[in-house]
């Protein structure tokens, strides 16, 4: 007898023509998973592979179907089979049906939104107002509290204010992105901020008491006479906001001195810098060269 052009339902699921019942329901389910319309969304050729992935299970698993099949062949081979290509008609009746169910039912879609925060709104928190664009809906404002202590990427999810459901299905949710911006004076590092602050040459060889700026403003400190430039102060608890409450725990503020060589000179600020130079000795005056050339000494000795 002629086989039918259509695909042979043993093939279809993989397994041999003397399969039993358990290797045939094994079969379905692992391509039913596959193809299923829910995992290939917007796929019509998976969907299709799922259509006949069910063809073929409904008649290999019911024993007399199974017989009609394996002695006629399809209900188009012209083999007069009767009932077969009723049962086949009704099963893709029910598929579709249960396919155009769940597009009529969809869940909404996710949305994200990049909300631009600025460095002191993330370290003590913040109420943003934000207009959200959504398909099939007009936009909705927002209000989103930004935690104190926001950390860069940090995502505040608000559930079912995304894109609304089809056929009744919850809407989406919405997921809001902080993003900091860059701050022209300090910068994080972990829980602690850190700024950089000129001084001159006099406030570095004297000492001097100078204006830091804080995330809280300005405090008042103090450098010892003869500090380095590059050297490194410590403001305690005056950093990066961590933990929750109405006192959250902060970490430190480091200050970096950069000590400002002058670039023009008064003829007076150059007379008094070589009077300088001529009555210091470079031994006591500059201990950082002292030590280095005490490291390279012997790089110059025969």
């Amino acid at each position: 007898m002629a086989r039918s052009k259509r695909p042979d339902y043993y093939d279809i699921l993989g397994v041999t023509r003397d399969a039993d019942e358990a290797e045939i329901k094994r079969a379905f389910r692992e391509l039913a998973r596959r193809h299923h319309p829910d995992v290939n969304q917007g796929d019509d050729a998976a969907e299709d592979r799922f259509k006949e992935v069910n063809e073929a299970y409904a008649v290999l698993s019911d024993p007399a179907a199974r017989a009609r099949y394996d002695r006629f062949g399809h209900p188009d081979d012209g083999s007069g089979a009767t009932g077969f290509g009723a049962v086949v008609d009704a099963f893709d009746d029910m598929i579709g049906d249960v396919l155009r169910r769940r597009r009529a039912k969809q869940r909404g879609r996710d949305l994200r939104y990049t909300l631009e925060v600025s460095f002191e709104e993330a370290a003590f928190g913040c109420t943003k107002t934000i207009a959200v664009p959504r398909e099939g809906a007009a936009p909705r404002e927002f209000s989103v509290a930004i935690a104190v202590g926001s950390r860069e990427g940090a995502i505040k999810t608000l559930k079912g204010e995304g894109e609304p459901g089809k056929g009744g299905a919850p809407a989406g949710d919405l997921h809001v992105v902080v993003r900091i911006q860059e701050h022209p004076v300090f910068r994080r590092e972990g829980n602690d901020v850190w700024c950089e602050i000129p001084v001159s040459v006099p406030q570095a060889a004297l000492g001097a008491v100078i204006d830091v700026p804080t995330l809280d403003g300005k405090v008042r400190m103090r450098i010892p006479e003869g500090t380095q430039s590059g050297r490194v102060f410590r403001i305690r608890a005056r950093g990066w906001p961590r933990g929750s409450g109405k006192t959250p725990v902060r970490g430190d503020q480091m200050v970096r001195v950069m000590v400002e060589i002058p670039t023009r000179l008064t003829a007076r600020q150059r007379e008094l810098l070589e009077q300088l130079a001529g009555e210091t000795g470079e031994d006591v005056a500059y201990p950082q060269k002292k030590g280095f050339l005490d490291k390279v000494r012997g790089l110059f000795q025969d």
